[in-house]
């Protein structure tokens, strides 16, 4: 996310510019209380929104890595002796520090395993700070001294709403860094698209410590605050409901939305003091207003603002060509893969030359779309040899191989919610780059539209461009011309030709003959995952076992 000039942005401006007057207009000092609340959970949930909103995972532990800031500024507050400052460094440090602990194990882990293995940890951090005596125990720690800064006292109520908010700010700005510089379309890649993002050489656990780094200083942060403004620490900030208040803003705010995030805080915050007249009951009616904001608001606060305030086109890139690379062959020899007790290849393998198209054909379950995953890396052989020239693969990571110039198109395409379609062609890749390939795709006039936002067809073709980005040197390409009309697949004849004429190797897999039989140069039927015959597209036709087993007479002729 830029922090550009646009017009959700300054309908959030002019919000909270409104919301600022009136709390001028009131002078109250509880009013300033709460308000500084409101931006001691905005600071947390800016955090939760680059994890749970940008990466897709709901990881549990934002609320203990906001009781884990609250209790280092305590700490070195009341037992060390430290200045607040200085505690307040410490309530960032230590949590940013735990944040990168807890992604390293769950790096690999996905959708609810994360929440429980986070969960996991969020109960420790309750039990350790209710049972330690470091902490207090039960009773917590008191006497934490207020804010100062070279002598200059920072408690008071308009001084500390002051920090705190300053503070607001500089937590949007380390968002905008972590999702800046085509961040944000990566972020949007690994949560939607996974196997895409392993195919362009997106590295998914480096961005993965990376938000949850970021994610851990900024709750860590909003619990020094706490900390600060309380003037004592107890287990209750390390309680469950402090991460589903992080979550209802996020969710009420719009996933993934920063200036939702603040605009939910500034609503869901108050909010239970609002019906605190209701006794017993208020807890309930908390419930219900936040259901049917949930209902109404399905995507969130930043949904309906995009609705009615969309923002202008952003201008589009000038084509520029991406690097180019030379090779002579790619060699896939004996490859072996078994699932279970399906031995889903056996020996299986082909040649893709620089210059030549590579059919891949076959019955389903032959084995063709595994071989292609071995060669690109998102399977792990049992056995066999692939080469890049000299060099060879099996050892190299996915992202490794991408950057020999290895690129992937897939039978069904992933794309990612939240970026228009030149940011999804471009995570691997400059804009230039971007804007290029779809060009030649055909897409160009679509690059500022949202990418989810394409029919089946656009979105295979997305599909072609987005491997294309990064200037490649072998395409492979898992049934291209499916979901395709009868002009469209001409047109994606032409371009498979032109990329082999300019040097690249090109491996198709496909069932439609009509299309693949007249621009493969070369041909590959595998059966039961062997390979059948192999050899220039005219003699595999002729082969008899070929015939037999998946082209049939009349193909055949």
């Amino acid at each position: 996310m830029r922090l550009a000039v646009h017009r959700r942005g300054l309908a959030y401006v002019m919000l909270f510019l409104t919301a600022g007057a009136v709390l001028l207009g009131a002078g109250d000092a509880y009013a300033m209380r709460v308000a500084t609340l409101v931006g001691t959970y905005a600071i947390a949930a800016i955090g939760f929104q680059l994890v749970f909103g940008r990466l897709g995972l709901l990881a549990l532990s934002q609320g203990a890595l906001f009781a884990i800031g609250a209790y280092a500024l305590a700490l070195s507050s009341v037992h060390w002796g430290w200045p607040p400052v200085l505690g307040l460094v410490l309530s960032v440090v230590v949590p940013a520090l735990a944040g990168a602990l807890v992604a390293v194990p769950i790096a690999r882990l996905e959708s609810h395993y994360v929440a429980l293995a986070t969960l996991g940890l969020a109960q420790l951090v309750l039990l350790a700070v209710t049972n330690l005596e470091v902490t207090g125990g039960a009773n917590g720690l008191y006497g934490i001294p207020p804010l100062t800064v070279f002598g200059f006292d920072l408690s008071d109520s308009w001084r500390m709403l002051a920090v705190v908010w300053v503070a607001v700010a500089m937590a949007l700005c380390v968002f905008a860094w972590a999702t800046g510089a085509g961040r944000a379309g990566r972020l949007a890649t690994l949560r939607d698209a996974p196997h895409a993002a392993l195919a362009l050489g997106l590295d998914p656990i480096s961005n993965r410590l990376l938000a949850f780094t970021v994610a851990g200083a900024l709750a860590g942060l909003a619990g020094g605050f706490q900390a600060l403004g309380l003037g004592v620490v107890s287990p209750a900030v390390a309680r469950f409901d402090v991460m589903i208040t992080l979550l209802a803003i996020a969710v009420v705010g719009g996933r993934g939305s920063v200036w939702g995030a603040v605009t939910a805080a500034a609503i869901l915050v108050p909010l239970p003091e609002v019906f605190r007249g209701l006794e017993q009951a208020y807890l309930l009616a908390y419930g219900v207003m936040l259901l049917a904001a949930v209902v109404a608001l399905p995507t969130g606060i930043d949904g309906l603002v995009r609705r009615v305030l969309p923002d202008a086109p952003a201008p589009t890139p000038t084509p520029a060509a991406p690097k180019s690379r030379k090779i002579s062959v790619l060699r896939v020899e004996r490859v072996a893969k078994r699932f279970g007790g399906v031995q889903a290849l056996d020996g299986a393998g082909f040649d893709a030359r620089a210059g030549e198209v590579t059919g891949i054909i076959g019955a389903n379950g032959s084995g063709k779309t595994t071989l292609l995953n071995i060669v690109t890396g998102l399977e792990t052989a049992d056995a066999g040899v692939v080469r890049l020239d000299a060099i060879p693969l099996l050892n190299h990571s996915p992202r490794a191989r991408a950057g020999l110039g290895l690129a992937r198109g897939f039978q069904h395409p992933e794309i990612p919610g939240g970026i228009d379609v030149l940011a999804t062609v471009s995570v691997a890749a400059t804009l230039g780059a971007g804007m290029a390939a779809l060009e030649r795709v055909g897409l160009a006039g679509r690059a500022r539209v949202p990418a989810t936002s394409l029919g089946p067809a656009e979105r295979r073709r997305l599909d072609i461009a987005r491997a294309l980005a990064a200037g490649p040197t072998i395409l492979l390409l898992d049934e291209p011309a499916s979901g395709l009309g009868a002009g469209e697949r001409a047109d994606l004849a032409v371009l498979l030709c032109a990329l082999a004429k300019s040097g690249m190797a090109v491996v198709v897999v496909e069932h439609g003959m009509d299309f693949l039989l007249p621009i493969a140069d070369r041909l590959v039927c595998l059966d039961a995952g062997r390979v059948l015959a192999a050899g220039p597209t005219d003699a595999v036709c002729r082969d008899p076992a070929v015939i037999a087993a998946y082209l049939g007479t009349e193909s055949a002729s």
